[in-house]
């Protein structure tokens, strides 16, 4: 088995009232006006074609197989300050 390192670096213009909070095992997640918290992480897309449409797999199944494969996640946010 080889090891695959994936490193994913988003710019987003988000609304003002959006806030970066600290979960109890110590990673940050987005906080929204509304109550609701978001996490932003790593989705796999498949296509029968790689110029044709990429979609999510409907079959849970197959997403665990590809999830069992993750070792570890670390996401950080950080607000760009211009």
């Amino acid at each position: 088995m080889k090891k695959l390192n994936v490193t994913i670096q988003l710019q987003m213009s988000v609304p003002d009232a959006w806030e970066l909070v600290e979960t109890s095992e110590g990673g940050q997640v987005l906080k929204l006006p509304n109550g609701q918290f978001m996490d932003i992480a790593i989705e796999p897309l498949f296509a029968s074609n790689p110029e044709e449409t990429w979609t999510s797999t409907e079959d849970d199944e197959v997403l665990n197989d590809i999830l069992d494969m993750v070792e570890s996640e670390d996401v950080a946010y950080a607000f760009v300050q211009h």
